[in-house]
């Protein structure tokens, strides 16, 4: 086991691509997408849950903690030009370098 930034994201669809170029740029390359996010923010709940192009999609993304400061650098200006937000927390990532299945 070994520390690794669990880095969420929650931001306008419309800016999915933009968010997943950024973060390749900064060497974060594998990445999970939830599309359709509904929650309550600083402005309120959506009440509106017919699907739009202007859905919130939900990002998780792990980098090693010597990566996290150019995705910092490369994600919070689109967060504040587009909107969204974005947290990075401590995990502990448990790699099994053995599959089961092949045995």
């Amino acid at each position: 086991m070994h520390v690794v930034k669990k880095i969420e994201i929650i931001a306008n669809s419309f800016e999915l691509a933009k968010i997943l170029d950024n973060l390749d740029k900064s060497g974060v390359h594998r990445h999970a997408v939830i599309r359709n996010v509904a929650g309550k923010g600083l402005q309120g709940t959506t009440e509106d849950l017919d699907m739009t192009m202007l859905d919130n999609v939900y990002i998780l993304a792990f980098c090693m903690p010597d990566q996290l400061k150019p995705v910092v650098e490369n994600i919070k200006p689109l967060l504040n030009k587009f909107g969204g937000t974005c947290y990075v927390s401590d995990v502990m990532e448990i790699r099994s370098v053995r599959c089961v299945a092949s045995m």
